[in-house]
């Protein structure tokens, strides 16, 4: 072990907790896509003096994360739980052929949905992929066990998920650092591997059997050393719970009496620790966030559990839904005061343009971001939003399938970040399948990923620490695959020209790209100082 620091200890939350150990881990490189819950994590990191970049999509990210990590060096992928979705072709793949340095990739759960099209639940792809999770419960946690993380991941050579959830993310708790020892950083160095690396099928069916050697290897390791622990204060053994993550806070705090087994190692799981667990008390409930992943491992091993009653699946947990488990009860719940609804912010430029989709009656497939919230009064302007970057494809199909009357009314509404995030392939099927009545693509630039709180992307020209790099500029991409119909307006100084604008888009069976470009007010000050910054004489 590396020479420990002295103790300090301070209030953290899980994501700033996360940032630290990555730096006292020495990793290499942090690269991600910003989403909530997991945002803060790489701009903490890039703040502690870390190297630290965006990437376009979660995919790329975890991409560049493998290429780190086969150069033997330390590599933190971080993304919220769809942006999973985004990656897993990689994920799956990189469970096979493994990896020399340390990898480690954080998918941050949004269970109620907080700021989430779903509340999927990610340690199912710790099972479908064949990967090592492991889930803190506090900002300690988050701390030890992303340290942790990179152990095991050199250890057994294996990248390692660390699901952490947006109240770990968020809340702030004591965190004491160095908490665990901090490994020593290897030195990258590359040594070549082909049968390890090169998936073809005679290689990759031999990795997939040393995947489940190390996965076997690792479930005998968690049931004898793995991060787990029985909580018995109470002393007695009328109830035990089983229980992992931030849950455990919330049944600590219900049910101080009753013995608790804490599993911090999720995947794979120590069944022998939780099926001596199981015979050691009366009743054995499982609580957990989510899916009834613990419970139905449990029950397929013959584990004699108890599940929380179907009514709890949905939303977060807390103290008041624990008890109500632990009693089975399933009355209604309190229906919480109703919130302000969001709305996109007085002035913002994007509502100019959805003001003029409302007026035509456009059909409009939208997407991911602040301008989802054009689905909402006043504008009641948006007919579809599944998942980023879908707003091309899902307009092309309903143009491809409609009369032509309806055809011509549907318009695809995208922004800025999310367009390079996973636009760019829609727009090239936009020009390779184009539908016979054209199609209208309306990206709406406000320099910035606006909803995640302000972070950059390739489109704006600036990395993640705000200095200068390469700009993708979308009417030049756009014009060198084909689409000759390209205008740029200024939503704000233009306004009373956007419904014409798109009423003769519209009017065309031809292929339309028009781009709203205004800065968002939240960031307008601060892009107009970098951009001063960077024209300055040198």
């Amino acid at each position: 072990m590396s020479k420990q620091q002295d103790v300090v200890r301070k209030l953290a939350s899980g994501n700033e907790a996360v940032a630290l150990a990555a730096l006292h881990a020495g990793v290499r490189l942090g690269t991600g896509y910003p989403g909530t819950p997991s945002t803060e994590i790489l701009e903490n990191f890039d703040a502690l003096g870390g190297p630290a970049q965006w990437a376009p999509n979660e995919k790329v990210a975890l991409e560049v994360g493998i290429g780190a990590a086969f150069s033997g060096a330390r590599a933190l992928v971080t993304m919220k739980h769809v942006g999973l979705n985004v990656a897993a072709d990689p994920l799956f793949t990189v469970a096979y052929t493994g990896t020399s340095g340390g990898l480690v990739i954080v998918s941050a759960d949004d269970p109620g949905m907080a700021s989430s099209q779903n509340e999927q639940d990610n340690r199912r792809f710790a099972v479908a992929a064949g990967l090592p999770m492991l889930e803190p419960a506090d900002s300690q946690e988050a701390y030890d066990f992303t340290l942790r993380a990179f152990e095991l991941s050199e250890r057994w050579h294996t990248p390692v998920l660390l699901r952490i959830t947006t109240r770990v993310c968020h809340s702030a708790t004591i965190l004491a650092t160095p908490g665990y020892p901090v490994p020593p950083a290897p030195t990258p160095s590359f040594v070549r591997d082909v049968p390890g690396r090169v998936m073809i099928p005679a290689y990759a069916r031999p990795a997939h059997k040393r995947l489940r050697a190390k996965l076997a290897d690792l479930g005998t390791w968690n049931d004898k050393e793995g991060p787990n622990v029985v909580a018995e204060e109470g002393g007695g053994k009328s109830l035990g719970i089983i229980t992992s993550g931030i849950s455990f806070q919330h049944v600590r705090e219900a049910q101080p009496t009753a013995r608790v087994l804490k599993i911090g190692l999720t995947h794979p799981l120590p069944i022998e620790t939780m099926r001596t667990f199981a015979a050691s008390v009366d009743r054995c409930l499982v609580v957990e966030e989510g899916d009834p992943f613990l419970y139905e491992a449990a029950r397929t091993a013959g584990i004699a559990v108890e599940n929380k009653p179907e009514m709890y699946r949905f939303g977060e947990l807390n103290v008041d839904r624990v008890r109500r488990i632990v009693a089975g009860d399933t009355s209604p719940e309190a229906v919480p005061p109703p919130g302000k609804p969001p709305e996109l912010c007085p002035g913002c430029p994007h509502r100019n343009v959805f003001e003029a989709l409302h007026e035509l009656d456009c059909i409009v497939a939208g997407d991911i971001g602040c301008y989802t919230l054009g689905v909402l009064p006043p504008f009641s302007a948006m007919d579809t939003c599944v998942c980023m970057g879908a707003a091309i494809g899902v307009g092309l199909g309903l143009r491809h399938t409609l009369p032509p009357e309806q055809a011509r009314r549907v318009v695809s509404v995208i922004g800025d970040s999310t367009f390079v995030h996973s636009g760019i392939t829609g727009l090239v099927e936009m020009v390779y399948n184009p539908p016979p009545t054209g199609h209208v693509l309306i990206i709406l630039d406000n320099g910035t990923t606006a909803m995640t709180g302000l972070q950059e992307h390739p489109g704006t020209g600036r990395r993640l620490n705000h200095e200068g790099t390469g700009r993708v500029v979308f009417e030049e991409l756009a014009r060198s695959i084909g689409i000759k119909n390209i205008t740029e307006i200024d939503p704000i100084r233009e306004s009373a020209e956007i419904t014409r604008i798109v009423r003769e888009a519209l009017a065309k069976d031809e292929l339309s790209l028009i781009i709203a470009r205004r800065p968002c007010l939240l960031a307008a000050g601060a892009i107009k100082a970098r951009e001063k910054a960077a024209n300055a004489p040198q």
